[in-house]
């Protein structure tokens, strides 16, 4: 993977294409290990959506092979029938596509896998390597030991082939109920490693699979799951966060005990981001407690609710290369991701005017019912972005913090007897201002200079301010989603320290902002287009959007908000 600072590199010293991950591979591709292949996978348990989290693994499996020349698979880790569903299969498959990958007819499913599976489990019975346990869920936990106590054979342990072989057929075919046995590998119950004290392998479990519907009343477990699931589709590099770094040699056991062809397990760091929870456990209780409004909420980390606020494909992959490959932990400052997507759409996104908070401004001296269309660059990054016409009439809406009756010394935009630049239209001063009985300003009244047009002075003058605007008689009204962090604590599960997590959610995470006026080209638009609201920060069309009223979300402000946060909190 790519980065653009070398403090964010495992080693700094490596080439910048290098990082632990590719080391290996380039080591395997000299010595032939896998004659000459490349061949990865992403493989999401399909019981939630993906996050950003995920987006770096998919970024790191899929985009290595791709920079190889090799191959990458999807496949689904669907062994859970409890918490599985085809809804997030096809989340996720959407995500995987919107961030720009491509696996082609490499699709699989380990519900696939179910009969080989079993297979392989009667295989390990009979080299004496599996045996069907009757321990309860609590005594296995028991009889597991501790990190700092070995643990203790189980007193089915030693059980003849033909028994076990009689039981597991019995637990297939449904003569046992849920819970009373599982079938464990035998491996050694007094390993410094906790997850070779003979592993459950499979656990009696009435429940419809989305896919196999009610054929199985036994299901593998993950751990007896992955690796042949890798080696069944001839994986060369099971790329995989580092919390599977114990299972490894798990991993590999079970390969050579069955003696099939066998993939490299390697792990990288997960990725941690500030101000939010990736764990999709804590994500799924968000939104069904109603704390968000989905899973493609907005303020979610997860790709559906980032794709609705407006972040691109490009950024994402462009942040997962930035941030890089390591072993160890680290924590990533929001603002590295804002950057990645600030820096995408300010070269892309169209700049469009848009008021937030109106107040009108009446311009006394310009022709009443005249309305003049003007030239407006629509992205002055993009040579080929072109310009647009938009309407100027003699009543507009201005923001209202553009405006102060006694403004400070280095207040440059309109106030009394003050002159400031309207984008793309005119210099205006400041005549006369009206307000309501309550002393709030409803009216500013202005004069013109028409021989400024464009928003230049022929004269040669110039004015410390240029505010955007939209025509008064041509505004299209909408409503615009301001969007803070969900959390007040910058490591919301750290601060916990075992406490409720959830102590820390934002109560001003969502601002609603209704009566605001857009320019009218905006009409056109389509749920995901990104604008450059000028001065106001970067937003996209959500599909809310009616007829009656169109909605946007706030993408990203323009410049880095949180620095400023940061700042405060120290």
């Amino acid at each position: 993977m790519k980065h653009s600072d070398p403090h964010l590199k495992e080693n700094a010293n490596n080439p910048p294409d290098t990082n632990f991950i590719r080391q290996a591979i380039e080591e395997d591709l000299n010595t032939n290990r896998y004659d000459g292949r490349v061949h990865t996978r992403f493989p999401p348990e399909p019981s939630g959506y993906l996050h950003i989290g995920h987006a770096k693994a998919i970024c790191i499996s899929f985009g290595i092979a791709e920079d190889f020349g090799g191959l990458y698979n999807l496949r689904f880790d669907d062994s859970n029938p409890i918490t599985e569903e085809s809804e997030y299969v096809d989340g996720i498959k959407r995500d995987v596509r919107w961030l720009g990958f491509d696996w082609k007819e490499r699709e699989y499913h380990a519900s696939d896998y179910f009969e080989t599976l079993y297979g392989y489990a009667v295989k390990l019975i009979e080299k004496g390597k599996a045996y069907v346990c009757d321990l309860t869920p609590d005594e296995t936990r028991t009889y597991r030991g501790t990190l700092v106590r070995p643990g203790k054979d189980s007193p089915y342990r030693n059980r003849s082939v033909a028994e076990n072989l009689t039981l597991f057929r019995g637990m297939r075919d449904g003569e046992f109920p849920d819970g009373a046995r599982t079938l464990r590998a035998k491996i050694d119950m007094s390993s410094p490693n906790l997850n070779m004290r003979d592993p459950v392998m499979y656990r009696i479990l009435r429940a419809h699979h989305h896919r196999q519907g009610d054929d199985w009343c036994i299901y593998p477990t993950y751990d007896f799951t992955h690796g042949q699931s890798d080696s069944i589709e001839g994986v060369t590099h099971s790329l995989c966060d580092v919390q599977f770094e114990d299972h490894r040699p798990l991993y590999d056991w079970f390969l050579e005990a069955l003696e099939i062809y066998q993939p490299r397990q390697i792990e990288f760091a997960r990725l941690n981001l500030t101000y939010t929870v990736l764990g999709k456990r804590k994500l799924k209780v968000l939104v069904e407690e109603g704390h968000v409004s989905g899973w493609d909420d907005p303020r979610l980390p997860t790709l559906s609710g980032m794709r609705r606020r407006g972040y691109t494909p490009e950024a994402i992959r462009d942040f997962c290369n930035r941030i890089g490959v390591s072993k160890a932990d680290n924590l990533i400052e929001m603002g590295q991701l804002e950057y990645s997507i600030r820096d995408d759409l300010n070269r892309r996104a169209p700049r469009v005017m848009a008021v937030l908070n109106p107040v009108k401004v009446i311009i006394d001296n310009y022709p009443e019912g005249q309305v003049e269309m003007l030239d407006a660059e629509n992205n002055p990054e993009d040579e080929d972005a072109g310009t647009r016409q938009i309407p100027f009439s003699r009543e507009i809406y201005i923001e209202r913090e553009d405006f102060m009756e006694d403004p400070p010394r280095k207040f440059f935009r309109l106030a009394p007897g003050r002159e400031v630049r309207l984008k793309h239209a005119y210099y205006i001063q400041c005549e006369q201002v009206v307000k309501d009985e309550k002393g709030e300003i409803v009216e500013i009244h202005c004069s013109y200079d028409p021989e400024t047009r464009g928003g230049w002075s022929e004269d040669g003058r110039r004015v410390r301010g240029t505010l955007h605007w939209v025509s008064a008689e041509h505004a299209v009204d909408a409503e615009v989603r301001l969007y803070d962090s969900l959390f007040t604590e910058r490591e919301p599960e750290s601060a916990a320290d075992g406490a409720d997590w959830m102590q820390f959610l934002n109560p001003n995470s969502l601002e609603i902002l209704n009566g605001c006026k857009v320019e009218p080209s905006l009409v056109e638009a389509t749920p995901e287009n990104r604008y450059q609201f000028l001065r106001m920060g970067y937003f996209c069309l959500d599909p809310e959007t009616t007829s009656e009223k169109l909605v946007f979300n706030r993408t990203v402000p323009l410049r880095d908000s949180w620095a400023k946060i940061q700042r405060g909190q120290k």
